[in-house]
């Protein structure tokens, strides 16, 4: 993938929002911070209400802009960041793998996801921090069964030391754009044998290579 964020001429094909949530402190800003500009602040404040960056990718040689809504995780703010996940494709949730307490929360921040987002959105589990694995609270199969159980990709990073940071975000927008392709296919599709194009309500979208599959700690899971 390519970072075309130079050419100002370049044509935008897709926009894909990509919302960051989990609780307060466990480095969303910060992995938002470190793929959008390649910078990470020691220095850095709690998110207040949402903001986003963006940043654009070739994914299968189509110019991918994506739009990450960093959203705040303290509880006051959880009534404002919910509508926000309206037009979301895509979601990472994020813990703390030194606090045993944010991955204890990680399923309800995924149940309030999944009651506002569309039920085709693509979501990423993130242990940050991985640079503190001396201070590990969240053993890494712990995190996986998890995902697994759940049906969602998998990560460890560190926005400190930039691991994994530039593949998790490449992995979801892959999987985001490989989702909305197979449902342009299928509108298409409609369009030959029926002469109008479905409206795709409620059609479940069948991705390849869902099944499951062995990962490593730094790797990338789904079942």
């Amino acid at each position: 993938m390519s970072n075309l964020q130079s050419n100002f001429n370049q044509k935008i094909d897709y926009v894909f929002k990509v919302v960051l949530i989990g609780d307060s402190a466990v480095g969303k800003s910060q992995l938002l911070s470190r793929f959008s500009r390649n910078m990470f602040s020691l220095d850095s404040k709690a998110t207040i209400g949402v903001e986003f960056q963006t940043k654009t990718l070739v994914i299968d040689k189509k110019a991918i802009k994506a739009q990450i809504w960093d959203t705040a995780g303290q509880e006051r703010y959880r009534a404002v960041t919910s509508a926000y996940y309206r037009g979301a494709v895509g979601a990472m949730l994020v813990y703390d793998m030194t606090k045993r307490q944010s991955f204890d929360h990680i399923t309800r921040w995924l149940d309030e996801l999944r009651g506002h987002a569309d039920k085709n959105i693509v979501i990423m589990l993130i242990g940050n921090k991985s640079d503190l694995d001396s201070l590990r609270l969240v053993p890494t199969e712990d995190a996986k069964e998890f995902a697994q159980m759940e049906s969602l990709f998998f990560m460890e990073t560190s926005a400190l030391e930039a691991t994994n940071v530039e593949a998790a975000f490449n992995t979801i927008l892959t999987e985001i754009y490989r989702v909305v392709s197979r449902k342009t296919l299928i509108a298409n599709e409609d369009t030959d044998t029926d002469g109008s194009a479905s409206l795709l309500e409620g059609v479940k979208i069948v991705v390849p290579g869902q099944e499951p599959q062995p990962a490593t700690s730094a790797g990338c899971c789904r079942s």
